[in-house]
Parts: structure tokens; sequence; C-alpha cells
């Protein structure tokens, strides 16, 4: 390819990453905010939640795109900028998956930490925050990381709408070039090192939380004066125990 093709499939690279991060932001504060909200004892809180859940899930993200860029300036007059458009649907679409995987993270914590909260004294909200979310989101990560590979491919739906990702930078370069396979060639690959670059940053973001809450190992002096301060305990419950 030409330096000019090449400068476009970049250009292209640099939208897809940008919209990968801006729906990915909206997708991560949908995911808690209705995944939490789904654990409320309120009743309304846990319909609205699964009512956004079931629709956003149930639908088409192609679809959805369709919908916030071409129905909803007819609907309410005002027209997004494509980044915005897709932005909002792919991040409302893959939040109603995420929100699952907080929800079932939170149900999957022991409940006596929960009632450990309670007898605490404890207020609902810190009892997520200071027990509940610590222990949750290690184990949330590795749904996460499969799900923003997933919202990676979604990104290429937004073509639809003549946004200049990767994907419509590759057909504008397939049809000067009349070479499909190995344009698509090209764009496959990129696409899998975008993916495989997220799951290590993802993988390492699970290693790096799960040693924050288990916190670090003692040290074999610590282990020795435990076990020294045990063993001084147990002598002297004996001795006082044969002096009476």
């Amino acid at each position: 390819m030409t330096p000019g093709l090449w400068k476009l499939v970049l250009e292209g690279i640099w939208v897809t990453v940008q919209l990968l991060f801006l729906s990915a932001l909206l997708a991560g504060a949908m995911s808690f905010l209705a995944g939490i909200a789904r654990t409320s004892r309120r009743w309304a809180v846990r319909f609205l939640a699964g009512l956004y859940t079931e629709v956003f899930r149930g639908t088409s993200a192609l679809i959805m795109i369709f919908w916030v860029y071409f129905v909803l300036p007819l609907a309410f007059g005002w027209q997004l900028v494509p980044l915005w458009a897709g932005t909002l649907a792919l991040g409302l679409t893959y939040g109603a998956y995420g929100s699952e995987i907080v929800r079932g993270a939170l149900k999957a914590v022991d409940p006596a930490q929960r009632e450990g909260g309670i007898a605490l004294g404890f207020t609902p909200w810190q009892r997520m925050r200071l027990i509940l979310l610590p222990q949750a989101v290690p184990e949330m990560i590795p749904p996460f990381s499969n799900l923003l590979v997933e919202l990676l491919k979604g990104t290429a739906l937004v073509s639809v709408m003549g946004m200049g990702d990767l994907t419509f930078s590759a057909t504008l370069v397939r049809l000067a070039l009349q070479q499909s396979a190995e344009v698509y060639t090209y764009v496959l690959l990129i696409y899998f090192v975008m993916a495989f670059l997220l799951t290590r940053l993802m993988r390492g973001l699970e290693k790096r939380l799960k040693a924050g809450v288990g916190g670090a190992p003692d040290s074999a002096p610590a282990r020795e004066a435990k076990r020294t301060a045990t063993a001084g305990a147990g002598a002297g419950a004996t001795v006082g125990g044969g002096a009476s």
C-alpha cells in the first residue's frame, strides 16, 4: 500500500481507539450503576435497573446505532456526531451485559461478609464500598476482559454511519486497491493485536487487584515470631492449669 493509504488506515485505528475508550467508560459506569442497583432492597430501583438491562441486552447493537443516529434526530430534533452516537449506542448496549457481571460478582460474596458489616453498624453504602466491592471487583475482571474484547469488535459496526474507523478505512483502501484478501488480512491482524493487548492489560490488572485483596504474605521472621508467641501462650496456659 502507498503511504497515503497507510495514513488512512492509521487514522482509522485512532478513531477506533477513541471509540473503544469512550464507550468502555460509559459501559463501565452503566455496568456498576445498574449492577449495584439490581442488588438494592428497593423494588423500584431493581425494576428500573432490570428494565434497562433487559431492553439493551435484548436489542441488536447495530439497530441501536441506527436508532441513535437516525431516529433520535427525527424524534428530538438534534443530531449527534458519529463518534458520540457510536459511544452512546455501544456504551449502553455493552453496559447492560456488564451489569450482570457486577450483579453476579456481588451476589457471590460470602453472605457472612454482609452480616459482619451489619454487625459493625456500617451503612449499606459503607458495606458496598468497604466490604463487597473490594472482594467482588477482582472476580469481575476476567468476564470484563471478554466483554471489552467484544466491545472492540463491536466498534466495527459504526462504519454503517460512515464513521472513519478501522473497518471503514479498510473498505476505502480495498476499493482503491481492489485487493480484498491483502487489505482484510491486515485489518484482521490489527484487530487481533489490539485485542491481545487489551487481554494482557486486563490480566495484569486482575493480578494486581487480587494481590491487593489477599495482602502481602507474611515474611519468614514474622511467621517465626507469630509461632513463638503462640507457643509461649500455650506454655503459659499449661503452667497455669497445673498450678491450679
